[in-house]
């Protein structure tokens, strides 16, 4: 498979709110396959179609990956059924706004229908940093980033760092 270029926040291909996949087949199979790698290759543990130019709603995680152990989970056509009202706070991070953190509340368990690797029909109870993971990739499916939930001024001074660190272009 392949290693493909991760789309950096400002860029509005992440804000376009990703189609629905009409069946898993080869083509969607080789499309998760390469995500894998890339986010592998990235030291993430999730990311979304949408992340590499591609805005369907395809999302891979593997939350546990960095332990050595590779578990993969694929998503596809994901949706949520259910959020917990109980919330929870973790400190997130996204390929998309690199080097920059910031703590987000999100419910702490969420269950999810969704279609996998083979394009069978799943149902997956979620709960703590895989909840959260799972939020966060899905808000990608929407055209949300998680700076989007932080303050003008926080979400400010993130885009202005990530513009910053751009190289700059020229037109000839």
């Amino acid at each position: 498979m392949s290693i493909k270029k991760i789309i950096t926040e400002p860029n509005k291909i992440l804000r376009q709110v990703s189609e629905p996949v009409e069946k898993v087949g080869k083509s969607e199979q080789d499309l998760m396959d390469d995500m894998l790698d890339t986010m592998y290759h990235a030291k993430g543990i999730g990311l979304a179609a949408v992340q590499i130019g591609v805005p369907k709603r395809i999302i891979v995680m593997d939350i546990n990956w960095s332990n050595g152990e590779k578990n993969p989970l694929y998503f596809v056509n994901p949706v949520i059924k259910n959020r917990d009202n109980n919330k929870s706070i973790y400190e997130e991070g996204c390929l998309s706004v690199p080097n920059q953190f910031a703590q987000i509340e999100r419910p702490s368990k969420c269950k999810i229908e969704y279609l996998n690797y083979k394009g069978e029909k799943k149902i997956l109870n979620a709960d703590g940093l895989l909840a959260t993971c799972i939020q966060h990739e899905m808000d990608h499916l929407e055209g949300i980033l998680f700076i989007d939930y932080l303050s003008k001024l926080k979400k400010g001074m993130i885009i202005k760092k990530l513009l910053k660190n751009k190289p700059d272009r020229i037109v000839v």
